[in-house]
């Protein structure tokens, strides 16, 4: 079983080492140094963020003078531009500033951000890595997939402290040790992947409070898909508490251990959990 598709314990320590490498990367969740609510800043100046941010009706109004330093598309910047979500990953986000610092305009719920990535951020080059259990198959467990009727919204506490929506598509059931477990998950618009928000009795204890399940395409005949708790994931308010990040929604918090997956980060760096 040299080919590492035959083996799972190959895959999944490949996977580990991409999940260290893809969250050390210099924008990655370790880079984030401030998520800035412009509700919060209505005079348009946020401490540490050069130029003058205030949302419109189509996006973010950014005025600059070129003594700010920024660059928007890859050039110097200086005047007003209008600024849409950035959709894609940091590292691609339009707006620059001195020192290899990026900002990328958000909306939650309506409420316009930006958020600053530094790759020389404390937490970053604290960083010695995620702490994970190695690949057990005993919590690799088949599951299957039942979509609501219509997509439905439950209101969660985030990491932040707000209460947002939290869009769900449908339940994820599976059998661990005899006993049947539900949770409620959400599915990607782009490719119809699952993704759950949970818990577990290891949770602030030997692992994060909570953790994400990216499960992956449920089978369109009859919904089957593997539930791998060995690809548990940090959710990305374990790296930096900067994130907004829903905490599981009810019924998602597991009553016995997953002792799988990433667990917690090694650095002490690493937010309370």
């Amino acid at each position: 079983m040299n080919d590492v598709a035959d083996d799972p314990k190959a895959a999944w320590q490949k996977w580990h080492e991409r999940r260290v490498a893809s969250v050390s990367a210099p924008y990655g969740p370790l880079a984030l140094t401030g998520t800035f609510w412009l509700a919060d800043h209505p005079e348009g100046r946020i401490p540490a963020v050069p130029g003058h941010w205030r949302p419109t009706g189509d996006g973010v109004a950014l005025t600059a003078s070129a003594e700010d330093g920024l660059g928007l598309d890859g050039e110097p910047f200086a005047g007003e531009a209008v600024l849409a979500e950035d959709g894609g990953a940091p590292a691609h986000s339009r707006v620059t500033a001195p020192a290899d610092v990026r900002i990328a305009v958000i909306r939650r719920e309506g409420e316009w951000a930006v958020r600053v990535y530094d790759p020389a951020s404390a937490a970053r080059q604290a960083f010695a890595g995620i702490e994970a259990t190695p690949y057990d198959p005993d919590f690799v467990l088949p599951g299957r997939f039942r979509p609501y009727g219509e997509q439905r919204t439950a209101r969660v506490e985030n990491a932040d402290g707000r209460t947002r929506g939290l869009h769900l598509g449908g339940e994820l059931s599976f059998v661990h040790r005899g006993r049947e477990h539900t949770l409620q998950v959400a599915v990607d618009a782009r490719d119809g992947s699952l993704w759950a928000v949970i818990g577990d009795a290891t949770g602030g204890d030997s692992s994060y409070r909570f953790r994400f399940l990216r499960p992956g395409v449920p089978s369109p005949e009859d919904g089957s898909i593997t539930v791998d708790l060995n690809r548990a994931l940090l959710p990305p308010c374990a790296f930096a508490d900067h994130f907004i990040c829903p905490f599981p929604p009810p019924g998602n918090t597991l009553p016995f251990e997953v002792a799988a997956g990433e667990r917690r980060l090694k650095d002490a760096l690493a937010p309370r959990i």
